[in-house]
């Protein structure tokens, strides 16, 4: 374990040395290569340590961010194929591997676990939407920027949530079931919340939306999980690469995003960054204490948190590109879903080394 340290605190200090040369020759056209180069050392060293594994795949995703945002041209387009038009079958494809690791049974929750399963998609569906909307109108960001940043708020939990709940020793089957149930309820509410919320800024046709997620999210996860049924634990070379292949689909598509949305991001990054944090531990606080007062479990409390906090975003970026308005309407579920990888891995870990047992 104390290599494995050495190595992350190495990594720092070559990085510093080379980012610091880089500053004082003003040879900025070289920072790009060393950011990307300094991230993927960093998920190299975090995937061989045990504390800070979680944190391996969110190094990728800034190394492709960076990736991105230095040479936009290679994710734009390649030839005369718009690699945008990746991002729908990418999402599909995470889509239906979400499928594949639920079955039928995770819907009894609902049976078994009926308080926290309606405070959760409660919580879910009002706390993050109406916050993404305060933001927006705040900050004063551009109107499709800022029904970006409502898309994002009004979409539901994605697989990184259970992940955090187990990490943090939360209750893991109400994880698994609010995922679920918010996910097949998405293609109703979400549109709905856009129509209310974001209609403010853009024009939103909640019939077009609705179907498009329907063909996004329901269709593909359906197929996962009528296949988990048939075929689980029959094909374990599969279940070992979907993870692989999901994670793989979700930088790909943040990385088209960022290329796409480069300009944007470069006049108001900072000020959507600052907006994804507000947005972000909000969710959490609101969710964590919310369920306190109505004197719920600890663990359930943690999980809630979790979910509320924790959004979909590559589902958000599928609907910004139906939306056709990948570049602006897509820039937020971009800059939102790695910082929500960090605070939610912080988060959990936090949880998991508190001394105290529940």
């Amino acid at each position: 374990m104390k290599n494995r340290s050495n190595l992350i605190i190495t990594v720092f200090v070559i990085v510093f040395v080379l980012i610091s040369t880089v500053i004082f020759f003003k040879k900025f056209d070289l920072l790009g290569p060393i950011l990307v180069l300094f991230f993927l050392a960093l998920a190299f060293s975090f995937r061989h340590t045990e504390r800070y594994r979680g944190f391996s795949f969110t190094m990728i995703i800034l190394a492709a961010i960076c990736l991105s945002l230095y040479y936009p041209k290679n994710f734009i387009q390649i030839g005369s194929f718009e690699l945008e038009l990746l991002i729908v079958p990418l999402l599909q494809i995470i889509m239906f591997g979400m499928g594949t690791t639920m079955s039928f049974k995770d819907f009894y929750g609902i049976i078994k676990m009926p308080k926290g399963v309606i405070v959760g998609l409660i919580c879910q569906f009002s706390i993050m939407p109406f916050l993404g909307f305060s933001l927006a109108y705040l900050f004063k960001f551009p109107p499709e920027i800022s029904a970006g940043i409502v898309l994002i708020g009004s979409s539901p939990s994605g697989l990184a949530s259970n992940v955090m709940a187990y990490l943090a020793r939360a209750n893991l089957a109400l994880s698994v079931t609010l995922t679920a149930v918010a996910t097949l309820s998405a293609p109703i509410i979400t549109p709905l919340l856009m129509k209310l919320l974001a209609g403010a800024f853009v024009p939103i046709d909640f019939f077009d939306m609705a179907i498009s997620m329907i063909k996004m999210v329901i269709l593909p996860v359906l197929v996962g999980l009528i296949f988990n049924y048939f075929f689980y634990g029959k094909i374990i070379w599969l279940d070992k690469v979907m993870p692989i292949i999901s994670m793989t689909a979700i930088a790909l598509i943040i990385t088209i995003i960022t290329a796409a949305g480069r300009d944007s991001l470069i006049s108001i990054g900072f000020f959507l960054i600052i907006a994804a944090i507000i947005h972000n531990l909000s969710g959490y606080f609101l969710g964590y204490w919310g369920c306190k007062i109505l004197k719920m479990k600890e663990q359930d409390c943690r999980t809630i948190a979790l979910e509320v906090g924790m959004q979909n975003g590559g589902l958000a970026s599928g609907i910004a590109l139906e939306m056709g308005k990948i570049s602006t309407v897509g820039l937020a579920p971009a800059v939102f879903g790695p910082w929500m990888n960090i605070s939610g891995s912080s988060l959990a870990y936090w949880w998991r080394e508190k001394n105290r047992v529940f």
